[in-house]
């Protein structure tokens, strides 16, 4: 493993990177290949339902890995009603499961469907591959800069992303096993990072050389039934939550997008920024080219440890309205996956993307109606 890189400081390797980082979303490198629109579909509660309360009784498994072959693979997306139903998790321990209907309507969204094809070069390394290409994020200038300081940590040891005033994504693993929920989901709480400088330090006292860190309760935690499938059934696809805090908190938010074709991200790369768990204390920022995708699933192999799931992978992504790339929210990182082609193992990292129905279930989530959703 090659020595930390540390941003802020000014080297010349770096250089490029912090052009990367900095590179305002508003310059335009070029327009994407032609997309297509979809009907982005609207969810419709049907029926709410109380639940026995949770025993808590589930270990949090940071390293989650699961095995995919072809016909996992080239599935089509899963569009059953109760995949996507979803449970509410209240900080009392108290459950509810609500079903859905689902209805098309007029919102129409940019859209590229990915071409699903033979996963290129095998792999036979885990999570990190060749040399470490992970940036560790100091500096108040990083820490409190956008994009960076839409990253949280979550108590049960993962990483988050804030898509709104109040609300933050991170993965299903990292609070559900498939059958319960884990033990530190019973007081869940999301972590805001304080850089050394505005932690202050006491007269006589060694200065704060790492960030501290401000826990905020979560209120209510919602998981796509999909999920809960019992932990045989359990697969990436639907590795995601909504957390809702108790109170807003002041930080500005990434936006969410339907994930679109590698074809149409700038440089068909997705960025995400997490805490692994081999930097302790240390936010950490990597970026990297899509090696594959299928209808679920982002094939890459940015380099992440545990720690790292949960974290919100993002493109620039180019927005219409405004004729410029921005930064969406296109899924999340889940861990990594042996995928099975032709009698022949490989190893990716992989995220979740976000489908119209994922992003339609989600956005329903934060804003708790379709109105809003259709303008987002």
């Amino acid at each position: 493993m090659v020595p930390n890189r540390r941003l802020g400081l000014v080297h010349p390797c770096c250089i490029g990177l912090l052009f990367l980082l900095l590179l305002p979303s508003s310059v335009s490198v070029r327009e994407p290949r032609h997309q297509s629109h979809v009907h982005l579909p609207s969810l419709i509660p049907h029926a709410t339902l109380p639940l026995t309360r949770s025993r808590f009784s589930s270990k949090a498994q940071l390293d989650f890995t699961t095995h995919c072959n072809e016909s996992c693979y080239h599935k089509r997306e899963d569009t059953d009603k109760e995949h996507i139903a979803f449970e509410t998790l209240y900080a009392d321990g108290s459950r509810t499961l609500t079903t859905v209907d689902l209805e098309e309507n007029d919102t129409e969204l940019p859209f590229r469907q990915p071409k699903v094809t033979t996963p290129r070069r095998k792999r036979l390394k885990r999570q990190v591959y060749g040399s470490d290409g992970r940036f560790n994020i100091r500096g108040d200038h990083f820490l409190l800069d956008y994009p960076f300081s839409t990253a949280v940590r979550i108590s049960t040891g993962c990483t988050g992303v804030l898509v709104s005033q109040q609300h933050v994504l991170t993965a299903a693993h990292c609070v559900h096993d498939g059958k319960d929920y884990v033990k530190g989901a019973r007081k869940l709480r999301v972590g805001f990072l304080i850089p050394p400088s505005v932690n202050g330090t006491r007269p006589g006292q060694a200065p704060v050389k790492k960030p501290l860190v401000r826990w905020v309760r979560v209120k209510r935690t919602r998981v796509p039934k999909g999920w809960i499938q019992g932990p045989q059934d359990v697969s990436m696809d639907f590795d995601y939550a909504l957390l809702e805090l108790r109170w807003p908190h002041r930080r500005p938010f990434m936006r969410l997008a339907v994930a679109p074709s590698s074809d149409n991200l700038a440089g068909k790369r997705i960025h995400f920024s997490g805490f692994d768990s081999d930097r302790p204390g240390e936010l950490v920022y990597r970026f990297c080219p899509v090696e594959d995708e299928s209808n679920d699933l982002i094939y890459q192999h940015c380099d992440a440890r545990p720690g790292a799931s949960g974290s919100g992978v993002y493109g620039r992504v180019w927005d219409d309205t405004l004729e410029r790339w921005e930064r969406k929210v296109i899924g999340i990182f889940s861990g990594h996956q042996w995928l099975e082609i032709n009698g022949e193992n490989r190893d990716y990292n992989v995220a979740v993307r976000f489908t119209p129905l994922k992003f339609a279930q989600i956005c329903y989530w934060v804003h708790g109606n379709q109105v809003d959703c259709s303008q987002d």
